[in-house]
């Protein structure tokens, strides 16, 4: 089980107790109005979050490159929301972990994350690969005419 799920809700309950003890019913109100905005901060930037994304095709990112660059293990499925804008592609079976979700750029180029209870495990950059008359072509062809 996550460390989270456990730490936070009992750091909030003994600080509650803590507030109590040592201010009686008013420390009680101030604390627990401090918690009720602090979820409500988190609350909204999550909507934010979501509100973005749903204005964007499934599994659309700008640059499959640039998020491939920005990526860092561990970080949670919402901040790679937040940074590609869109929600990603679920490649994995619904309900199953760990998740795999794919964003897409308009050039192909694929990048695959694997999130574990919610933290990014890994991640995997696909390109496509040149069309084949491309690669018969010289890199400069003013260079090649007599």
């Amino acid at each position: 089980m996550p460390f989270q799920k456990i730490f936070l809700p009992l750091a909030a309950l003994a600080l509650l107790v803590f507030a109590f003890y040592r201010y009686s019913w008013a420390g009680l109100a101030v604390t627990s109005g401090a918690l009720v905005m602090w979820l409500l901060l988190h609350f909204s930037r999550m909507m934010q979050i979501l509100k973005r994304a749903a204005n964007r095709p499934i599994g659309y990112v700008d640059s499959a490159v640039m998020l491939n660059a920005k990526l860092r293990p561990g970080v949670n499925l919402l901040h790679v929301v937040a940074m590609t804008r869109a929600l990603g592609e679920l490649q994995s079976p619904p309900d199953t972990q760990p998740e795999v979700f794919r964003w897409t750029d308009g050039s192909d180029s694929q990048v695959s994350c694997v999130f574990l209870h919610g933290k990014l495990q890994s991640w995997e950059l696909k390109r496509p690969n040149p069309p084949d008359d491309l690669a018969d072509e010289p890199v400069n062809p003013a260079a090649s005419a007599p």
